[in-house]
């Protein structure tokens, strides 16, 4: 764990952002959305101060295997060693600075081998040995292990805190626990996954996902399964942000002609048959509970403009066992609906970065959680760090 650098308050206009907390709430100044200082603002304070998702336990299952992850404005080496602990370490040797695996790549073994000098540390990031030459240079290995990085393991995803200061986990998912636990995440596992290069910044798929305000207009394949005024949203003791919606009467979940291809998982029952769980946990995952599969996004920031999405549907272990099962009835729907709102989304970016471009308020009653999101990234803005929870978050009234 290393101690957080000190943050200033973002480089926009902090007047515009304090008028997104007014009334009912509105959008962030055009700055926020589309200058490139912003984001990476945004990648020191939001992804290196929070908890980021940087996918799944699976990934990294096997004792010895390895994984380098970009977090934030950083590096980490995902590390599971031979008792199945999970470490995280910067992904920088202490010899001179090289990375140890790049950025997105995966590999096994015994020990950890920087492929500059070949300096050898061991899974619990302990320096192991040096080359021949280097044996004198220094007195003890003791203080030449890896740095550490803050890890976790949470419902079968991979969270990583580099700043080290983000609050623990228990606090930061604070009530989110109890409506997940039904859903058996960790259990899961993945059946399909897309990948979607979205022209538009990070924040308005995650403000276009809390409402669907706007599903009446570009989404009626949705509308046919569920009301689009349906459901309620939650006031989060932790940091994040989401609600549920209900299924039509004679649906069984969200697919185009509202079949499931499977039945709904061993845990779900009562009310949850026909509810249907959207939330994000900051600041890039969102999941999607449906009573027979989740849907889960991962968003990372490539530029002010431009995000890379990845879309996943998880499924019990049995139902992806059988021969016949087939993930298509929840890809289909769910692709559709993401490719129409990322149409809309590339449509406001555009619209952000107009000369005309005022933002606007929200709904009180269609648009607030979009608002509970925006007045996460508004706090950061002001005060230089993450708010406590998203419900500090919000004014007072």
């Amino acid at each position: 764990m290393i101690a957080s650098q000190r943050n200033g308050p973002a480089p926009l206009d902090l007047d515009a952002v304090r008028a997104s907390l007014s009334g009912s709430g509105r959008m962030l100044p055009a700055a926020g959305y589309a200058d490139e200082s912003v984001l990476e603002w945004e990648r020191r304070v939001l992804f290196a101060g929070g908890w980021v998702c940087v996918g799944r336990s699976a990934e990294v299952a096997e004792p010895r295997s390895r994984r380098a992850v970009k977090v934030g404005d950083d590096s980490v080496l995902l590390v599971r060693d031979e008792q199945g602990v999970l470490h995280g370490f910067f992904n920088v040797c202490r010899h001179r600075g090289h990375e140890l695996l790049a950025c997105g790549a995966s590999t096994t073994g015994r020990f950890i081998t920087c492929p500059y000098h070949s300096w050898v540390f061991d899974l619990d990031g302990s320096l192991h040995k040096v080359p021949h030459e280097h044996r004198d240079a220094f007195a003890s290995k003791d203080e030449l292990s890896l740095t550490s990085a803050r890890v976790a393991e949470w419902h079968g995803f991979v969270l990583v805190n580099v700043d080290g200061v983000a609050p623990p986990v228990e606090r930061y998912t604070a009530g989110l626990d109890d409506i997940l636990r039904p859903y058996e995440l960790d259990r899961l596992v993945v059946a399909a996954s897309h990948s979607y290069e979205l022209r538009a910044n990070w924040k308005l798929a995650v403000e276009n996902y809390q409402e669907c305000y706007h599903c009446s207009t570009i989404h009626p394949e949705l509308c046919r399964v569920s009301p689009p005024d349906s459901g309620s949203n939650y006031c989060p003791d932790g940091l994040w942000v989401g609600g549920s919606m209900e299924l039509v009467e004679g649906a069984q979940t969200m697919s185009l002609d509202g079949l499931s291809g499977s039945e709904p998982m061993r845990a779900i029952a009562g009310t949850l048959r026909r509810a249907v769980q959207y939330v994000q946990l900051w600041p890039n995952l969102l999941i999607s509970a449906h009573p027979d599969y989740v849907m889960i996004h991962t968003l990372e920031p490539l530029a002010a403009d431009r995000t890379h999405v990845v879309c996943e549907w998880l499924f019990p272990p049995e139902v992806v066992g059988r021969a016949d099962f087939d993930p298509a009835y929840a890809v289909d729907f769910w692709d559709l609906t993401n490719r129409q709102d990322w149409a809309a989304c590339e449509a406001v970016q555009r619209g952000v970065t107009s000369r005309g471009y005022r933002p606007g308020p929200f709904s009180p009653e269609n648009e607030d959680a979009t608002f509970q999101a925006v007045a996460v990234v508004a706090r950061a803005y002001l005060d230089g760090r993450l708010p406590e929870s998203t419900t500090a978050a919000m004014p007072t009234r």
